[in-house]
């Protein structure tokens, strides 16, 4: 089934929206980090006091340094200075401790919310349906939900934290101006609309930027990965491709630095003009509280007092609307986290889930299954039937795109069909939960999951219930061949394997592939699904694998999906599929009696083999 495609585009356009996103943040930030947070408000608002009682003590410090220098220098006329002088460096000395302290709080809350919000964002990546991995749409979406869940939601919270203290600070200020003119705030206000004007704008135009290139950075992130990972080391060194992916990644990120350099320009030049604007009515308050001062209306200290609280103002009223508008912004970018959160998973649970068979013994069951996966128009099933009987040895065989593994994710529920039904004993599986239903099923992948950690980890992932118990992994070790890679190692199970940890030792491919088995058979469930098991083995330690594998899965419902004929040869039942439908099913004898696809792609083993020493699987032919 196709994930729903809108859920992908923000609705930037919505403010209802993006203040519900908002509130979701604070939400959050309060579950993450209550105490710190209420910390954090508490000191904010003490903070905020700090300017207007510097402002307030300016006045009574001038007035009683003019009146000293009038009456001479006396302990009378000295100690109102020195107590204000005094009072001046306890409050310096308050608000340098207060910023300690808020730095100290921000950065514990800054590691508590980013765990808090990278938490949900692994979470939801681990649930959200396997359909949406198939869509570009998606890795977009979770590129630029990434990039703001490490740094947005704090913004914004010292975006609000600031606003609300740049608030208490000029709203102060204001009752400091007004006396002086009635008119004083509003100039204040005019003074800084044009630079609030300035924020809005370049915001917008830099999310929209930002938004509209995000396919462009990936694509110079995975231009950086090519030329430094591992992975594509050997070809990148072999074909000469270095010069190649560095001048792409050049070319593309001049091109984005281009752009960006082009909206820092416009932005600088109207940034430019909003402060010759908030200069000029600072100018002309100023030129008029000097002019009352002539006519004998204000005192030295008047003008200190006055020059302090309306430049200390017109800062806090541009630094408020800044407030605004960086609050706008983190919204603009906030729309994108939460919609990745947002994302719909349609593989659900059952309302009512019934309970899932402990032991097999109907079998499987597709039932006229059609599916395509999604953003494609190809069929992948298309009225598929099958019936796989319980405690059978079942391979499913075919050329590649026939859609064989197509089955595995069906069966697992990855994804739901189109139409039809598939069933275990009767029951279809989208009335069973999905922890039932895959803790029924072991699947061994095509290509073999690496996971960066112990050899002894590495088999427990198979079934954590067991990750304490040496001897149960061992013996699930044994039985799959792994026993034999892992015990030669440094360090024996508790080796690192892989090379992205200091001390880590890397396996081959075939390695990896005993090591991923050994996961598989440590999880001992009803089915087993092993997708490609032996590709990467050869013809001896394949013969030796299906003998163990047999061995184990007696009893159990196994599947083997592969192409090589020599392993389907070995199974109970054997089904060839060509473009996502059966076309043959029988035993290996069955199948060779009969004129098919199968026996034509024995014939050519046999042929092959013939002028071979050595004896390999040959793929089923697409004829």
């Amino acid at each position: 089934m196709r994930p729903e495609r809108k859920s992908l585009k923000p609705m930037l356009h919505d403010p209802a929206l993006k203040l519900s996103y908002m509130l979701r943040v604070f939400g959050l930030i309060w579950t993450a980090a209550r105490g710190w947070t209420v910390a954090w408000g508490i000191l904010l608002a003490v903070q905020g006091l700090m300017p207007v009682a510097l402002v307030y003590l300016t006045k009574p410090l001038v007035d009683g340094l003019q009146a000293t220098v009038g009456r001479g220098t006396t302990w009378e006329s000295v100690r109102p200075v020195l107590m204000v002088a005094v009072g001046i460096g306890g409050i310096l000395l308050l608000t340098e401790l207060l910023k300690v302290c808020l730095a100290w709080i921000g950065t514990a809350q800054s590691e508590l919310v980013q765990d808090h919000i990278t938490d949900l964002i692994h979470a939801k990546s681990a649930s959200v349906d396997l359909a949406f991995y198939e869509t570009p749409d998606f890795y977009d979406h979770l590129y630029r939900a990434r990039g703001d869940a490490s740094n947005r939601p704090l913004a914004l919270l010292e975006s609000s934290g600031s606003l609300v203290q740049n608030s208490i600070t000029l709203i102060a200020m204001a009752a400091v101006l007004i006396p002086y003119g009635t008119w004083l705030p509003p100039a204040l206000l005019v003074s800084t609309l044009p630079a609030f004007y300035v924020v809005v704008r370049t915001s917008r135009r830099y999310h929209d930027w930002w938004k509209h290139t995000t396919t462009e950075r990936r694509r110079s992130q995975y231009l950086g990965v090519v030329l430094t990972e591992a992975w594509h080391a050997g070809e990148v060194r072999l074909f000469g491709l270095a010069g190649y992916f560095r001048n792409a990644y050049r070319e593309l990120r001049g091109r984005l630095r281009t752009e960006r350099l082009a909206l820092l320009r416009d932005q600088s030049l109207s940034r430019v003009g909003a402060e010759v604007v908030a200069l000029l009515v600072s100018a002309a308050t100023i030129a008029w509280m000097v002019w009352r001062a002539f006519l004998g209306h204000a005192t030295l200290g008047d003008i200190a007092l006055f020059y302090q609280a309306f430049q200390r103002g017109q800062g806090l009223m541009r630094a408020l609307l800044t407030n605004v508008g960086q609050i706008y912004t983190n919204g603009l970018f906030l729309v994108n986290l939460f919609e990745f959160l947002d994302l719909e998973t349609r593989i659900v649970d059952p309302p009512n889930p019934l309970p899932a068979p402990a032991t097999l013994k109907e079998g499987i069951r597709f039932r006229n299954v059609t599916f395509r996966y999604p953003g494609t128009d190809r069929v992948a099933l298309r009225d598929f039937s099958v019936t796989i009987p319980a405690g059978r040895t079942v391979a499913i065989v075919g050329a590649n795109g026939a859609g064989k593994t197509t089955l595995l994710k069906l069966l697992c529920r990855f994804y739901d069909p189109e139409s039809g039904q598939i069933e275990i004993d009767g029951i279809d599986l989208r009335d069973l939960s999905l922890t039932q239903l895959r803790r029924m099923i072991t699947v061994m992948f095509q290509l073999p999951v690496p996971y960066q950690d112990t050899a002894r980890q590495n088999i427990a992932m198979g079934n954590l219930e067991a990750e304490k118990d040496l001897s149960t992994i061992e013996a699930a070790a044994r039985d799959a061949g792994a026993h034999e890679v892992i015990a030669p190692l440094p360090k024996g199970y508790h080796t690192l394997l892989g090379k992205w940890f200091a001390e880590g030792t890397e396996l081959s491919a075939g390695e990896w592939q005993r090591v991923a088995m050994a996961r598989a058979y440590l999880r001992q469930s009803e089915i087993i699904i092993l997708d490609e098991p032996t590709s990467f083995m050869d013809s001896w330690a394949e013969a030796e694998w299906f003998e163990r594998f047999r061995a184990l899965a007696r009893g159990r419902t196994a599947i083997i999906i592969t192409h090589r004929l020599t392993i389907a040869m070995r199974a109970d039942v054997i089904h060839v599929m060509r473009y996502g439908q059966i076309v043959e099913s029988g035993s290996h004898q069955d199948l060779l009696a009969r004129p098919g696809l199968y026996s034509q792609s024995w014939r050519a083993q046999v042929e092959s083999a013939s002028q071979s020493s050595e004896t390999q699987a040959t793929p089923l032919v697409n004829s």
